[in-house]
């Protein structure tokens, strides 16, 4: 697989993932996870942005930023 044909089939297996402070764990092998704030798909060789305290992924840093400040409105941040 290389950049080209990422989304190749579009089928794919979403990836169980542990997210740690500056590094996750693949509990189960996929392709992907869903970002917890657009709902896309996010090639896990891609994810750069997740939560550990919320244990979520983000496809960007828009949508990353986008969480903690939703969080931050709701007191939970």
């Amino acid at each position: 697989m290389n950049a080209y044909d990422k989304f190749l089939g579009e089928g794919g297996r979403p990836a169980v993932v542990h997210y740690g402070d500056g590094e996750m764990t693949v509990l189960r092998a996929g392709d992907y996870v869903i970002c917890a704030v657009s709902g896309q798909r996010v090639p896990l060789a891609e994810l750069r942005y997740w939560s550990p305290k919320l244990q979520e992924a983000y496809a960007g840093a828009a949508e990353a930023t986008q969480r903690f400040l939703q969080l931050q409105a709701e007191g939970r941040a």
